[in-house]
């Protein structure tokens, strides 16, 4: 096991367009790194970088104390795990696991050895004889992960694993990833687009945008204190609703009416004119629902769309932006993907709320958690820093 550290990577190709542009990571000895963000961001070519499939145009990679920028990826002594799972179909499970060891020439009972470890680690025992065509792709997942295992490498690196699976088995492979790193304590680095994954997996999770590192930090930590616009709607589902606000001393005016923010938030941002307000789904309730000494601010607003998931209900809320507010989430929307970031107001209720469409609703919302963004820069404006992780430099650019 060994940890890498990332100095100033870059990777620029032909055309000079740089797709991972300056970025640092330190990835401590048996950490769970996670990679995350939309398609195009970088994120596979750094994995790339760091086992060696892609040249580095400037900075250093090293692993452990070992500069490998000009190392071939077989003297990296890294194990990745890819997307296709990458198993030779004539070969059994058996063969499969051993072939890294084969071209090692090991011996037959080291082979052995080592390969039923694995087995027994998976849950694979009874399927050693099997070809790969005759498996689930959970089990094809659990053999090529099983190959990287028998490999006793410095690092795992794990390439989109789980997007070829169905949602459900999707889960329980998770489950068995989170439970395998844990168990062999290996240095990971873990690449995905899912932010479900990013939030369950990753002891830290560097979100990346555009081959720029945005923000580096424990989930929570991106949760709780988004650094800028684009993390604050990435990570969270649903999104973080995202609003127009003024405030004046301690008071913000959003479109549904005002409500009171705590005095170190409101100090932040008072006076500083139209700015963005960025509230999660979760931090709402229906009113009635909610203790009069507890509810802190409320507001009335029409309820356009309701959705009864039994624990939970879902209600949606329009209201209108100004032109500046609508051209930065138009902006947003293409950074993440086509993510929908329309002018309605996404609430998690209760599922005993009986708030029904086509009504004015009283509801209660949670301004502590507010958070307020700079409408030209994206920059979270109220984030706590000390809980933040490390922000990167560059921000949400500016709609055109």
């Amino acid at each position: 096991m060994a940890a890498i550290t990332i100095q100033n990577l870059v990777k620029k190709y032909g055309d000079g367009f740089p797709a991972v542009n300056d970025v640092s990571i330190d990835i401590a000895d048996g950490e769970f790194m996670i990679l995350v963000g939309p398609s195009g961001c970088g994120k596979s070519t750094l994995l790339r970088m760091i086992v060696g499939l892609e040249d580095i145009t400037s900075g250093d990679l090293k692993i452990g104390d070992r500069r490998v920028n000009d190392l071939a990826p077989r003297d990296r002594n890294l194990a990745m795990v890819f997307q296709n799972y990458a198993l030779y179909p004539h070969l059994t499970v058996y063969e499969n696991i051993a072939f890294p060891l084969r071209l090692a020439k090991m011996s037959d009972s080291e082979v052995d050895k080592l390969v039923k470890d694995a087995a027994g680690t998976l849950e694979l025992e009874e399927h050693l004889q099997r070809k790969p065509g005759n498996l689930s792709g959970g089990q094809r997942q659990r053999v090529a992960m099983g190959r990287a295992i028998v490999r006793q490498a410095d690092a795992f690196l794990f390439d989109e694993p789980l997007s070829n699976l169905d949602a459900k088995l999707r889960g329980q492979m998770r489950t068995e990833i989170a439970r395998l790193q844990k168990r062999l304590g290996i240095t990971t680095v873990y690449v995905t687009h899912d932010q479900t994954e990013a939030m369950t997996l990753g002891d830290r999770v560097a979100v990346l945008k555009r081959g720029v590192l945005q923000q580096l930090a424990t989930p929570r930590e991106l949760y709780d204190n988004p650094g800028n616009l684009f993390v604050a709607g990435f990570i969270g589902s649903p999104p973080m609703n995202f609003l127009p606000v003024e405030v004046s001393g301690t008071s913000a005016k959003l479109p549904f009416g005002s409500v009171e923010l705590p005095a170190d938030k409101a100090a932040k941002v008072e006076g500083r004119g139209l700015l963005i307000a960025g509230i999660r789904p979760e931090n709402f309730e229906d009113a009635s629902l909610v203790d009069e000494a507890e509810s802190g601010s409320t507001f009335q607003a029409h309820v356009e769309v309701v959705e009864w998931l039994g624990n939970e209900t879902y209600a949606y809320i329009p209201f209108e932006a100004p032109p500046e507010v609508e051209q930065q989430l138009r902006q947003l929307e293409k950074d993440l993907d086509g993510e929908s970031l329309r002018t309605q107001l996404v609430i998690t209720l209760d599922g005993a709320s009986r708030i029904k469409e086509g009504e004015t609703a009283e509801i209660a919302i949670d301004a502590r958690k507010m958070h307020i963004f700079d409408p030209a820069t994206g920059e979270n404006l109220t984030v706590d820093r000390e809980h933040a992780g490390r922000i990167g430099e560059e921000q949400v650019a500016a709609p055109a």
